[in-house]
């Protein structure tokens, strides 16, 4: 854990190398090439080779999907309570989903002229949840859900299966809740890759959407135009601006939320203006990671992943936030809303000392699939958009055309291309 301060010699340093980071290192890349390679040249008989190096499991391609009767078996281990829990928060992702979908349009900006918007949702989309050391049940929901709710007609899922062969019973059972078509049992950069590409078993999928780590992320970046992808997300992070006034106890349980995920790689940042107030937040983290379970994982965030740093008030302290571009930003101070309007990149915000980053994770309403590496600077948390297609929409009279014809051929002509002009113009010459 380091801690900076305003009067440390290196402070300036220090801050900028906090602000330096990348969701995935060059070396990672470097090997997810090799694996998308050969997906894309052996289908699956890679995907088959790959689930047995990585995960463990020997399964030909007639058992990658999981079958009606494995979802009946999820199903009878649910508990009543995680029923509800499920259920509830799949309501309130839906409706925020619908709130953020979006509707054909059209207006009439002249006369005889009609333009707008036509959007449709993707035929086919794939949702990628994480297995690894925690079933992410809330990522199914937060993924397959929000396609659902955007109109996909298929949507398939795919995550690691148990050493088993199957899917984690809570994660299957949220997954089938969500509406999720197909699931298939792979994960990591070769299941992105079959997704991306499709096989002999496995359907192409138009878009990959959902969180992952750096393998995940370096795999739908190479992937990139073979398929659409929501965004570049690798390990978790999270950013916590507090003043003197806040709960350093909450402040550390936020930080401590984050650097429990399991890959060691997460990030988190505490910024405030008061000293003292960084000290005794340091106290808490170390003192409630004594009782957490993940001690592995936990400890290397601990060591090599979390910063404690002084800002000179809150007004720099939403401006080291615009740089850093956090997935998770938590404002415990006076007037969070106020200082919230300051801060130009961040993937979730969250406010007041009653918004913990966990609201987001589970059961609030917003996907919680956000960019992370400071991608938030020009990506955005997951959303009905995503999974839909934008169509522009124009309609001109004849006399609309007529009366702007002239205007497209100059354009023409100063661009070269006299066979765009003709179009125009030979409208005004045989158009009955």
């Amino acid at each position: 854990m380091k801690l900076i301060f305003l009067k440390d010699a290196n402070y300036d340093r220090e801050r900028k190398a906090l602000c330096t980071r990348t969701p995935v290192p060059a070396e990672i890349e470097e090997r997810v090439r090799q694996i998308v390679a050969a997906v894309a040249e052996r289908g699956d008989k890679a995907v088959s080779e790959f689930l047995e190096k990585f995960d463990g499991v020997k399964l030909p391609p007639a058992r990658f999907r999981v079958t009606e009767q494995e979802i009946r078996e999820a199903e009878a281990q649910i508990l009543p309570g995680e029923r509800r829990a499920i259920k509830l928060a799949l309501r309130h992702i839906r409706e925020f989903a619908l709130r953020t979908k979006p509707e054909s349009w059209t207006f009439r900006p002249r006369p005889g002229v009609v333009l707008g918007e036509q959007f449709r949702p993707m035929e086919r989309v794939a949702c990628y949840v994480p297995g690894g050391t925690a079933p992410l049940v809330s990522t199914a929901i937060h993924t397959v859900g929000v396609a659902k709710a955007a109109g996909v007609p298929s949507v398939a899922a795919m995550t690691p299966p148990m050493k088993n062969g199957k899917i984690n019973p809570k994660t299957l059972y949220a997954l089938h809740a969500a509406g999720a078509d197909e699931i298939w049992k792979m994960g990591g950069a070769y299941a992105v890759a079959a997704l991306a590409f499709g096989t002999k078993t496995i359907r192409k999928a138009e878009l990959i959407a959902g969180p992952g780590n750096a393998y995940v992320a370096a795999a739908k970046k190479l992937l990139y135009g073979q398929t659409a992808v929501d965004m570049v997300a690798g390990p978790s992070e999270i950013m916590v601006i507090a003043d003197g006034r806040a709960n350093p106890a909450f402040a550390a349980a936020d930080i401590l939320s984050q650097a429990e995920h399991g890959s060691g790689l997460e990030r988190a940042v505490l910024a405030s203006d008061d000293a003292a107030f960084l000290k005794k937040a340091k106290e808490e983290i170390l003192a409630q990671a004594e009782s957490l379970k993940r001690q592995g994982p936990l400890r290397k965030v601990l060591e090599n992943g979390v910063a404690l740093i002084q800002v000179r008030d809150m007004n720099d302290a939403a401006e080291l936030a615009g740089e850093y571009a956090p997935e998770h930003l938590e404002i415990q101070c006076a007037r969070p809303e106020r200082l919230a309007k300051k801060i130009h990149a961040a993937g979730a915000i969250f406010l007041g000392d009653w918004t913990p980053e966990p609201a987001g994770d589970f059961t609030a309403g917003p996907s919680h699939v956000l960019p992370t590496g400071g991608t938030a600077k020009f990506f955005h948390g997951l959303t009905c958009s995503d999974f839909m297609r934008r169509s522009s929409v124009l309609r001109y009279t004849r006399e609309a055309l007529r009366r702007e014809i002239w205007a497209m051929e100059t354009m023409a002509e100063l661009e070269g291309l006299d066979a765009h002009a003709r179009s125009a113009s030979i409208r005004r010459r045989k158009g009955s």
